[in-house]
C-alpha cells in the first residue's frame, strides 16, 4: 500500500473552517474545505493522530479508490477490483453506508446493498466463508460516497463517530454532540483563557459537556485517548506498533497536564436530576479534580474563582420548542444578562443560541457572532465581553459608582424614626446596610408603551376591582393593534395569550413585539417574571382547543363571589375558569337558592359551584370529558359542596334526550364546535341550536329560567325560537368592565316558557 493516503474528514456543518485548521495542525497536507468535511493528503502516523486528537470531526475516512460509474454494474464491478483480501479476513464482519444518488443509483439502501455485494464476493471461499453483517461492531466500516458520477470508496478509521468520547453515558434532554461544544469553545477563545491560567462557568452546565471539553482542552487530553475500539482495530492494514507509540505519547502528555494545578472550572444546573448524571459523566472522564458541578439557577449565579482572577462564562440556554415557551425563555435570558453584568465584570462570555432574538434581550452587546448549525437548527455563538460600556440597558456608570447611589437613595428614603445608630472613630454617622435594590432592564419604546397601556388599565379597572373584590380579570385584550395579546390576572398570576399574528405581518417584527410586551410585563404590574404563562392563540377546530398544551399539573387557587375555584395556567390553552362569563356565575349564585340547577357542557362546573353557593336544592353537571368533570368534583369538594351535587359524563344532546328529571335553573353554554371520539357526529352550536334548547326546553321545570350563552363570535339565534319560548337578549347585562372594550366576547339570553 501506498506511504500516503487521501483523507476525507466529516464533521458538523459549519464546523469545516476550524477542523481544517485543526487537521493542518495535525499533519494533514494540501487541505481542502467542502461542505461538511475535509479533504487532504496524509500518512498513516497522521491518519492516526487525526483520529486520536481531532475535537471536531466525525469520521476520518481513508479512501482506498475513486472510480466513474454511470450505473450499478459499474459500481459492483468498481468494488469488486479492490483486493480486498488485504483488509479484512474472509470470515470477517463489515458495515456499508452508501451516500449520493445518480447513475442509476436513487436508494441508499440498494447502493449499500450493491457495495456489499461486491466485498462479499471477492472474498467468499470455495468452501463458503463469506464476510457477514454487524451493523453496530463490525471489524470493517465502508463509506461510499457517489458525487457527481463519481465513487468514492473509503474506509472509515474511525469506528464509531469521534464526537462519542465516552465519558457521557447519561445525557439531558437536549445535549450538544461533544464536537459542537469543543467546536464552540475554540471559537470562544478558551484554549487562549486556558493557557493564561483563566476560570471557566458553565450556569446552564446541564450534564457537564462544555465542562468536560474544555478540561480536556486545558489539560492536553487528547479527546479520543479513551476509546477502545477503533474503525481500524481488525483492518488487516493497521500499524499496531505506530498507533502504540501515538497512544503512549498522548498518554503521557495527558498525564502531564493533569499534574499541573486544576484550573477553576465549575458547573451550575437547576434541574437536580441532572447533577448526579453530570458528575458520573464528570469522573468517567478521569476530570474530577478539574470539574466540579453544583445545583443553581441563573438568577442566582455567580462564578467565585480565586479573587481577581477572570475567565470565561459559556451556556447554551435553551432555545424553546412548545407554545409558552417565550415568556419563561425571555426571563431566563434577562437572568443571564443582568448576571453577566452584575457578577461577571472583565469576564468573557459566550452563549450558544437557537434563539438570537433571545440573544438580544440579554440587554449586552456581543462584540463578535458566529453561525453555527445544531443537527438542522441555525444557531449563533455570541461572544461578548462583560465590560460597562457593553451594556445596553441603563445608563453607563461603573458598578462602585451604582451601589454608592444605591445606599444613598437607601439611606435618604429611610422612615424618620428614632433608630440605634453608630458612629465611625471620626464621630460620624454609619449609615446602615441598605436593602438590595434589583435594576429592573430598561425598555424599548415600544415595549415602555405597551407598559404605559397596562398601568392606565390598571388604574381605570382598579375601583371596580375593589368594590367586587374581584381576584381575577382581564387588563388588557389586544387594546393596540400592534401588540395583540389578553392579558389576564389570577391574583398573583399573569396569563398571556398570544393572538396568532395575520399572515401580513412580518414574522421577525412580531416576535420582536411580543418579545417587547413580555419584557414590559413584569414591570408593568409588578409581577415576578416566574409568575407568567404564555400560550399562543390560534384558531380553533373541534377538540383542539381542549389538547393538553403541557403536563406540569399545577392549580392554582383563586377566589370568585365567596367560592374558591381551581385554575391550571400551563397545561390547557384555557385555565378551566372562563372570565367573560363571571356576571353569568354570579347571576346564577343569585337566583339559585331553592332550585334545581343544571349545567349543560359544564366544562369545570363553576357555574355548579356559584349554584351551590347561592343555597341550590341540587346541582347536576353534564359534560363529555372525565378530566374536565374530574377538575369539577375537585372544585365542588373546595368549597364542601360534594353532597347534592351531581356530576354526569356523556353527550349532552344524547343525555337530554334520555333524561326525565325538571330543573328549575339550566345554563347552558356549548362549545362552538365539538367531533369528540365519545359522541356520535358533530356538533356545530349555530346548526344544532335548535334541538339543543328544544332539549333543554323540555326539562326546565313551569316557571323555570334557562340561561343560554356561546362565545362564537358570528352566532346568530334562530328567529323560530322566539316563536315557541319568551327569548331576551342580556348581552350586556353579562359583561363585567373588564371586557366592556370588547362586547363580541360573548353572546346570552335568558330564555322561558311562554
Amino acid at each position: 500500500m501506498s506511504d500516503r493516503f487521501e483523507l476525507f474528514l466529516t464533521c458538523p456543518k459549519g464546523l469545516e473552517g476550524l477542523l481544517i485548521e485543526e487537521a493542518v495542525g495535525l499533519g494533514l497536507e494540501e487541505a481542502r474545505e467542502h461542505t461538511s468535511a475535509v479533504r487532504g493528503m496524509a500518512t498513516m502516523e497522521t491518519a492516526y493522530r487525526l483520529c486520536l486528537w481531532s475535537r471536531l470531526a466525525n469520521r476520518v475516512l481513508l479512501v482506498l479508490k475513486r472510480f466513474p460509474m454511470k450505473n450499478a454494474e459499474d459500481l459492483y464491478h468498481g468494488v469488486l477490483d479492490i483486493d480486498w483480501e488485504d483488509h479484512m479476513l474472509n470470515d470477517g464482519t463489515l458495515a456499508v453506508e452508501f451516500s449520493g444518488h445518480g447513475s442509476g443509483i436513487d436508494n441508499t439502501h440498494f447502493g449499500a446493498l450493491k457495495v456489499k455485494d461486491a466485498i462479499v464476493d471477492k472474498l467468499r471461499t470455495p468452501q463458503g466463508a463469506r464476510p457477514s453483517i454487524d451493523k453496530l461492531n463490525p471489524d470493517l466500516r465502508i463509506h461510499l460516497r457517489l458525487d457527481r458520477g463519481e465513487a468514492i470508496l473509503s474506509l472509515d478509521l474511525s469506528g464509531h463517530s469521534l464526537h462519542q468520547r465516552g465519558y457521557r453515558l447519561q445525557q439531558g434532554a437536549a445535549p450538544l454532540k461533544e464536537n459542537l461544544a469543543a467546536a464552540i469553545l475554540i471559537r470562544s477563545g478558551w484554549p487562549r483563557i486556558a493557557a493564561e491560567g483563566g476560570a471557566l462557568a458553565d450556569p446552564m452546565c446541564g450534564v457537564g459537556t462544555f465542562l468536560v471539553e474544555a478540561a480536556m482542552i486545558a489539560a492536553d487530553i487528547a479527546p479520543n485517548l479513551r476509546r477502545e475500539q477503533w474503525g481500524f482495530t481488525a483492518w488487516l492494514g493497521h500499524v499496531p506498533a505506530l498507533w502504540k507509540k501515538l497512544h503512549e505519547e498522548a498518554s503521557e502528555r495527558a498525564a502531564a497536564g493533569l499534574a499541573r494545578p486544576p484550573l477553576w472550572i465549575r458547573g451550575y444546573e437547576a434541574d437536580p436530576r441532572l447533577i448526579q448524571p453530570g458528575r458520573n459523566n464528570v469522573e468517567r472522564a478521569g476530570l474530577s479534580e478539574w470539574i466540579k458541578i453544583y445545583q443553581g439557577e441563573v438568577a442566582t449565579f455567580e462564578p467565585r474563582p480565586d479573587q481577581n482572577q477572570k475567565g470565561l462564562v459559556i451556556c447554551n440556554p435553551p432555545y424553546g420548542e412548545r407554545l409558552g415557551d417565550e415568556a419563561s425563555l425571555l426571563y431566563l435570558y434577562q437572568n443571564l444578562g443582568e448576571r453577566l453584568r452584575q457578577a461577571c465584570l472583565n469576564w468573557e462570555a459566550a452563549v450558544f443560541t437557537g434563539a438570537p432574538d433571545l440573544g438580544k434581550r440579554m440587554g449586552i452587546r456581543s462584540h463578535k457572532q458566529y453561525s453555527f448549525w445544531n443537527g438542522a437548527l441555525p444557531c449563533k455563538l455570541l461572544l461578548i465581553k462583560v465590560l460597562p460600556d457593553q451594556f445596553v440597558t441603563g445608563e453607563r456608570r461603573t458598578p462602585e459608582q451604582r451601589q454608592v447611589e444605591r445606599e444613598q437613595a437607601a439611606y435618604d428614603q429611610a422612615p424618620n424614626e428614632p433608630q440605634e445608630r453608630k458612629f465611625n472613630k471620626n464621630g460620624n454617622p454609619i449609615k446602615p446596610a441598605p436593602a438590595p435594590v434589583i435594576e429592573q432592564p430598561r425598555l424599548s419604546e415600544g415595549g415602555q408603551m405597551f407598559a404605559n397601556r397596562l398601568q392606565k388599565n390598571l388604574k381605570t379597572l382598579g375601583k371596580w376591582v375593589k368594590r367586587e373584590g374581584v381576584d381575577c380579570y382581564r387588563v388588557y385584550d389586544a387594546d393596540m393593534p400592534e401588540y395583540s395579546m389578553a392579558i389576564d390576572l389570577y391574583h398573583d398570576w399573569v396569563h398571556v395569550q398570544e393572538y396568532a399574528a395575520p399572515k401580513s405581518i412580518d414574522p421577525e417584527k412580531a416576535s420582536a413585539r411580543m418579545f417587547d410586551a413580555l419584557a414590559a410585563i413584569p414591570q408593568a404590574l409588578n409581577i415576578d417574571k416566574s409568575r407568567v404563562v404564555v400560550k399562543r392563540r390560534e384558531r380553533q377546530s373541534g377538540t383542539k382547543q381542549y389538547e393538553r398544551q403541557a403536563a406540569q399539573g399545577k392549580f392554582v387557587e383563586v377566589n370568585e363571589g365567596g367560592v374558591k375555584l381551581l385554575v391550571n395556567l400551563t397545561d390547557y390553552l384555557d385555565t378551566g375558569l372562563f372570565l367573560d362569563h363571571r356576571p353569568m356565575r354570579m347571576r346564577i349564585q343569585k337566583e339559585a337558592a331553592g332550585k334545581r340547577f343544571l349545567n349543560l357542557f359544564c366544562y369545570t362546573a363553576t357555574a355548579s359551584v356559584h349554584a351551590a353557593r347561592g343555597g341550590a336544592r341540587s346541582t347536576t353537571s353534564v359534560d363529555l370529558s372525565k378530566t374536565y368533570l374530574d377538575w369539577a368534583r375537585r372544585n365542588l369538594s373546595l368549597n364542601g359542596f360534594s353532597d347534592k351535587n351531581r356530576l354526569e359524563q356523556g353527550d349532552v344532546m344524547a343525555w337530554l334526550e334520555a333524561s326525565r328529571d325538571e330543573y328549575d335553573l339550566i345554563f347552558i353554554d356549548p362549545p362552538t364546535f365539538s367531533n369528540s371520539k365519545r359522541m356520535e357526529g358533530v356538533f356545530d352550536v349555530q346548526r344544532d341550536q335548535v334541538q339543543l334548547i328544544d332539549l333543554a326546553m323540555a326539562r326546565l321545570a313551569p316557571g323555570g329560567v334557562l340561561y343560554f350563552s356561546n362565545n362564537f363570535r358570528k352566532f346568530e339565534l334562530e328567529a323560530n325560537l322566539g316563536e315557541r319560548y319568551a327569548v331576551e337578549e342580556i348581552t350586556a347585562q353579562t359583561i363585567d368592565a373588564d371586557f366592556a372594550r370588547n362586547a363580541k366576547i360573548h353572546r346570552a339570553w335568558k330564555i322561558t316558557a311562554r
